[in-house]
């Protein structure tokens, strides 16, 4: 599977995703052409430069705001396009273009009304997305209703959908990142004074591992943090069964003493190893089948990464059950302490697991009758292949309006794939 690895150690943002990429053999030209075919094609002019910081050679990606009809535009110096709350540069060029600020709604109907490619709109739609919840939760507004501000200016949608352009063209099939150095001080926004991190890239790292280092610079954009929160798995290091191909630069604007750049392994996925991965399994016919359950309830709390059941028949013809526990290498010794403390069983075989594909995975809020729904999407090699609804959504929704669980499921995934145009 076609990978690709994001070392923030000096942040992240969309123009060091494009500066990036580009770098990393995606064609200038196509990315262009590409871009054409959203409404806002002829507000801006992409400006592509080498640059060298602090020794690294790397690729700087600036979007130039046109002016459009009817408009005077007061243009700004190059800078680190940012997002819902930028830093001061991203936030008065936003104000020079009030007619560019956009609601969730009108971004999601442009991007599904273009002639991109479907896994560049499901995956741009997806960034928005995630921006206008984070957004909304902070300002305590609905997703759809969200203004956007800088993140619905031109230089922002095109900093997102040009990354998804990217990904498309390489046939990225999984994303990972290390640690978010998110910077620190304090940054002006449109809002005022914030500090770093600004409270829309608060809310969408605070899954994920950060770390604010050596930096009194806003480092991390909420565009970049969107980014890595709906495609990127995090991974310490470059993870083992990643066979690098390339690696490129993308620059910020900023002069630190550390490179500001994006560093991006690009290569090949082969999936976890017998070093990272195995199964622990026991045949079992002399325990209570009430204790399964607490049983997975420990096995899973203590890191497994899976963990079944499967009937089976033993010596004198006796029902009795296979455990199968998945786990990494790290987990082991705990999970088979657990087994034994916890279970009937003296003896487990440790199967090693060769290799694992996975399908690249986002998830996507979408309205239904009964409310908002989250739906879990799985494409493999850009072809979409699964969609669930969230149980727990559904099943509180179906509960406050009295009708069936199904009828709740159904329609979230009726209306994630209307959204798609299917």
């Amino acid at each position: 599977m076609k990978a690709i690895y994001l070392d923030c150690f000096a942040g992240i943002s969309g123009n060091m995703l494009l500066g990036a990429f580009l770098q990393a053999g995606v064609p200038e030209a196509y990315l262009l052409q590409e871009l054409q075919k959203l409404p806002v094609h002829d507000e801006f002019q992409l400006v592509n430069s080498e640059v060298v910081k602090n020794g690294i050679h790397a690729c700087y990606v600036d979007v130039q705001l046109t002016q459009a009809p009817g408009h005077e535009h007061n243009h700004m110096p190059p800078h680190d396009h940012a997002a819902v709350h930028g830093h001061a540069e991203a936030s008065q060029a936003a104000a020079a273009h009030a007619h560019a600020h956009r609601t969730m709604a009108d971004i999601r109907t442009m991007l599904e009304q273009s002639t991109l490619a479907m896994p560049v709109k499901q995956h741009a739609v997806a960034i928005f997305e995630a921006l206008a919840v984070a957004e909304g939760r902070v300002h305590g507004k609905k997703p759809e209703a969200v203004a956007f501000h800088e993140v619905g200016a031109v230089d922002s949608i095109v900093d997102i959908v040009g990354t998804a352009i990217c990904l498309d063209y390489l046939g990225i099939g999984q994303v990972f990142a290390s640690r978010l150095n998110l910077g620190s001080g304090f940054v002006h926004c449109a809002h005022g004074l914030m500090p770093v991190p600004a409270p829309a890239v608060a809310e969408l790292t605070k899954t994920f591992p950060t770390c604010q280092r050596q930096v009194e610079k806003e480092l991390t954009t909420p565009t970049g943090a969107a980014v890595v929160q709906v495609l990127a798995n995090y991974s310490e290091s470059l993870p083992t069964g990643f066979v690098t191909q390339t690696i490129a630069y993308g620059a910020g604007t900023w002069e630190l003493d550390i490179p500001n750049v994006l560093r991006m392994y690009v290569g090949e996925y082969q999936g976890a190893g017998t070093a990272e991965r195995c199964i622990l399994e026991a045949n079992i016919d002399d325990m209570n089948p009430q204790l399964y359950g607490y049983l997975y309830e420990q096995l899973l709390a203590a890191g497994a990464l899976d963990v079944w059941t499967t009937p089976i028949y033993m010596k004198k013809n006796r029902p009795a059950q296979m455990l199968s526990v998945l786990t990494d290498k790290a987990q082991q010794a705990e999970l088979a302490g657990i087994i034994f403390r916890e279970s009937t069983s003296i003896g487990l075989r440790v199967v090693p697991v060769q290799a694992r594909l996975e399908c690249s995975r986002r998830t996507a809020q979408v309205e239904t009758p009964y409310g908002q729904v989250a739906c879990k999407a799985s494409a493999w090699q850009g072809q979409l292949v699964n969609v669930s609804a969230e149980y727990d959504d559904c099943r509180r929704l179906a509960e406050a309006q009295g009708v069936p669980l199904r009828q709740v499921q159904r329609a979230a995934i009726e209306a994630f794939y209307a959204r798609l145009g299917k």
